[in-house]
């Protein structure tokens, strides 16, 4: 074989995610990328990227609902694996992390309210959470409903990496290609979810507090 006929791992791989994210920006790519994410989150990948890559591929709105829904099927079956399957093993996981502990005994006491404040909080990684909630008495009703808490950071996450995907074009701001106004009521428009999720984010530390079901971190 002609070595010249050989194309470079360096020279593919390029080629080979730009192939990636056109057939993810199609329709049926959307299509695919809950399922996916959905995935992904229950392997307890971290979602932060994830999201961000939804935000830049299909926009702020887009992106925030294909993550919302995906994140709940991936948290419902982390939830379920964690309460029928993985039992002993999550318990085993949770034993080195008395927070996550805490909130597993508290969220059995308190249900709904719990679940809620801590999705609001920054403090409680996602993916870890879906498995002490598996191992609560916290019916599925409630876990479920509480889901809804995660909305504040899905948006500010897709917001960020549509607002990413502007600044990888921001040169036709410069030449004026672009509509400049547009693009920097994006950015106002993600700073604003920024203090509405760190607003949030805060009261609900407040309210946990005033629970005092958690110990110091």
């Amino acid at each position: 074989m002609d070595p010249a006929a050989l194309i470079a791992p360096d020279q593919i791989a390029p080629q080979q995610i730009d192939q990636l994210l056109a057939a993810l920006r199609s329709p049926g790519g959307a299509v695919a990328f809950v399922p996916l994410y959905a995935l992904w989150v229950t392997l307890l990948l971290p979602g932060v990227w994830a999201s961000m890559l939804a935000g830049a591929l299909y926009g702020p709105v887009w992106g925030s609902v294909l993550v919302f829904i995906g994140a709940c099927l991936g948290a419902e079956a982390a939830f379920l694996i964690g309460r029928h399957w993985l039992r002993d093993w999550t318990q085993r996981r949770l034993q080195a992390l008395p927070r996550l502990r805490a909130v597993e005994q508290a969220v059995s006491r308190e249900g709904l309210k719990l679940v809620l404040l801590t999705r609001l909080s920054p403090a409680f990684p996602f993916s870890l959470l879906n498995l002490a909630y598996g191992l609560s008495a916290v019916s599925l009703r409630d876990y479920s409903l509480g889901l809804i808490g995660i909305l504040p950071g899905t948006i500010l996450f897709c917001g960020l990496g549509a607002l990413a995907g502007d600044v990888a074009r921001f040169g036709s701001v410069l030449s004026g290609q672009a509509d400049a106004g547009a693009w920097s009521l994006r950015i106002v428009g993600v700073l604003a979810t920024v203090a509405v999720v760190v607003l949030v984010g805060r009261a609900a530390e407040r309210a946990l507090k005033a629970e005092d079901p958690l110990p110091p971190a």
